[in-house]
Formats: structure tokens, C-alpha cells, sequence
């Protein structure tokens, strides 16, 4: 019986429903362009698309910071020989110095009179290798590394107005700390390269002092881990870990079996040690 009486109305069963896109239109052409509430909602339009429009263009910006910082990092690497040290430390500090006063000026501008942590997303992966460059630099200028207030310094900008009865316009880059710690994660990424380089032209010292460094480096992370836990932050740590032991497996290469190798063979012989590292069986571990 139902199966008759389904059979039977199913001709008329959309005779009397609505076009949803006439009805549409009807709703639109109706619509009251001075109402408050239109009103309200075109203004939220507005803001959202301005807001849309600086993160992409802050984000722009973001990645030209990162490929001039990669390509500073690519200069500081052709030191490999000390005739070449001061010319090309000088050239990479002359490019990290534009790069505060025109990129991270313009972030900085983009910035003022916002909310910072709403478009941090769009400039982080930049500053991360911003300061990797920086801190890389530093490393080879005089052993050290600068802290995160100094680099804070470093990119606060401030305008004088014409009119001296008027206060100074202060503009920034916001910089956490965590964003520092990021880029000094993969610093050490760096200073293993560094550290490797350093053995095939001879230099051992430097491998030694390097690897010293970099041990610190790790001991520091191991105390900020037990204070601030994250996903982010642990991958960074074991890579550490393992830029660390392929720098001690290199170093201690050359300290045990030195006397029994060429000299003209003993880098070579360092440097598949450090290749040739594996991490044991014991699964993932951050640190």
C-alpha cells in the first residue's frame, strides 16, 4: 500500500518548492544597505581583509629575510683561509646590517599599532634564520654569541618628528625568546658544518673549540626543556644531539687514533667517523 501510494504522489511531490536561488535574490534585492546591522557586518569585512592583506604582506617580507639570511650563511662558509676572514665577515656584517634597516623596518612599520602576537606567524621562520645568520657571524667574529635583548635593541626603531613638541614615534619587531632559541638551535646545525670544514683544511683547533661550544649549547637546552616542553622543541634538541655526537665522534678520531694516521689522512678518515654515525636502537629520544 505505501509502496502504491509513494508511486502515485511522486509526480506532484516538488510541485510547490521554492527555488532557494530566487528566493535568494529576492532576500538581496530587499536588503536595506543603511541598516546598522549590514552595516556592522560590512565594516567586520573590511577589517578582515585589511588584516588578511598586511599578513601577506609581512609574510612576503618574511621570506626575503630568509633567503638573504640562507645566503649570508652560504658566505660565511667560503671562510677557508685567514686571508679571506676579515673580507667576507665584513661582508656579511654589512648585509645583516641592511637587512635590519630595510626588511625588518618594513615588518616593524607593518606592525605599528597592532596587535604583534596576531601576525608573528607570518614573520617567525625569517627571524629564526635571521638569527641564526647573526649568531653564526658572531660565532666566527669572536667566539661568542650575542643574547635576545641585544638583538631586541637591534631591531626597535625610532622616529624623530618634525616638530619637536612632539614625542618620539617608537616602532619594533616583537622577538620571544623562544624565537631566539630556535634560531640557536640551528646554529649548531652550522657550527657541525663548520666544525667538518674545519678538518678537511687542516684546521683541528678550530674542530675542538667548535665542538666545546656546541656542547654547552646542548647542556643550556637540556635546562630550558625541563622549564618550557614542546613538539617544536624537542626535534630541535635531537637534531642538536646528533650534530653534537658526529662533531665528538670526529673529535675523538683524531684524538685516539691520531698517531696512528697520516696527517695528510687523518681528516679524511675524521670525517667518515663523523659520516658514518648512527643513532643506537633505543627508539626516538629528544635528548
Amino acid at each position: 500500500m505505501s509502496g502504491k501510494g509513494g508511486r502515485r504522489h511522486r509526480g506532484h511531490y516538488d510541485k510547490n518548492k521554492i527555488n532557494l536561488g530566487d528566493k535568494g535574490k529576492e532576500v538581496v534585492e530587499n536588503i536595506d544597505d543603511n541598516n546598522i546591522v549590514v552595516q556592522q557586518f560590512r565594516a567586520y569585512a573590511a577589517e578582515l581583509d585589511a588584516k588578511h592583506d598586511r599578513y601577506e604582506r609581512i609574510f612576503k617580507i618574511n621570506r626575503d629575510v630568509g633567503i638573504e639570511s640562507k645566503r649570508i650563511i652560504f658566505l660565511l662558509h667560503t671562510i677557508d683561509k685567514e686571508s679571506k676572514r676579515n673580507v667576507v665577515l665584513d661582508a656579511a656584517k654589512s648585509r645583516l646590517d641592511n637587512m635590519a634597516q630595510t626588511l625588518f623596518k618594513d615588518i616593524a612599520d607593518e606592525l605599528n599599532g597592532q596587535d604583534a602576537y596576531q601576525f608573528h606567524r607570518a614573520y617567525r621562520a625569517g627571524l629564526e634564520e635571521y638569527v641564526e645568520a647573526l649568531t653564526f657571524h658572531e660565532y666566527l667574529q669572536n667566539g661568542g654569541m650575542q643574547d635576545c635583548t641585544k638583538l631586541g635593541r637591534a631591531l626597535t626603531y625610532h622616529t624623530t618628528p618634525d616638530d619637536s613638541t612632539e614625542q618620539i614615534i617608537t616602532r619594533k619587531v616583537m622577538v620571544t625568546p623562544t624565537d631566539y632559541i630556535l634560531g640557536i638551535a640551528d646554529l649548531t646545525g652550522e657550527l657541525m658544518r663548520k666544525c667538518i670544514n674545519n678538518l678537511a683544511i687542516g684546521d683541528i683547533s678550530s674542530c675542538y673549540q667548535t665542538c666545546n661550544f656546541v656542547r654547552k649549547i646542548y647542556v643550556a637546552f637540556l635546562g630550558y626543556t625541563s622549564v618550557a616542553f614542546s613538539n617544536e622543541m624537542n626535534k630541535k634538541i635531537f637534531t642538536l644531539k646528533q650534530s653534537l655526537t658526529k662533531m665528538e665522534k670526529a673529535c675523538y678520531t683524531i684524538k685516539v687514533r691520531g698517531s696512528e694516521i697520516p696527517k695528510h689522512m687523518l681528516a679524511d678518515v675524521a670525517i667518515a667517523a663523523a659520516e658514518e654515525y648512527t643513532e643506537d636502537d633505543e627508539g626516538y629520544q629528544a635528548f
